[in-house]
């Protein structure tokens, strides 16, 4: 069961950390201290797969990661995975997206505007390459 309201990152690099929070129902800050290093990473390089999934896995929850490939595809639309989206010119850094009630959570949903908002969409705004799903 998810919340209604999106979850919007509070740091430049932050899109993991709410992706975070918006599955585990707690705050940016309550999710930030699931991740090592996560004030000083969320400001200067962002996170990993494998730290959302550690993260994920602190609370509990069962997650792996994969390379997009044929085998899995059909897991990217289960509510609950999170995708990385390939880096591109309009997502430098690539981005999180969280999936949830067969929309996507976008943390920063305006980006690269500086007033961070949040919000949902229907379709990924970039090809997806990376998976993160619960098993």
């Amino acid at each position: 069961i998810h919340r209604m309201k999106p979850i919007k990152q509070e740091d430049q690099l932050g899109c993991a950390v709410a992706c975070v929070s918006f599955r585990l129902n707690i705050s940016y800050k309550n999710s930030l201290v699931l991740f090592k290093y996560g004030k000083r990473k969320a400001k200067n390089t962002g996170f990993l797969c494998k730290e959302i999934v550690k993260a994920l896995g602190k609370r509990g929850f069962n997650y792996k990661y994969n390379y997009v490939k044929d085998k899995i595809r059909n897991k990217i639309y289960q509510s609950g995975t999170i995708v990385f989206l390939k880096r591109s010119k309009k997502y430098p850094a690539g981005h999180y997206l969280y999936r949830a009630d067969n929309k996507w959570m976008d943390p920063w949903i305006n980006f690269p505007d500086s007033k961070i908002e949040a919000g949902f969409r229907k379709k990924l705004p970039e090809k997806p390459i990376y998976l993160i799903y619960s098993y």
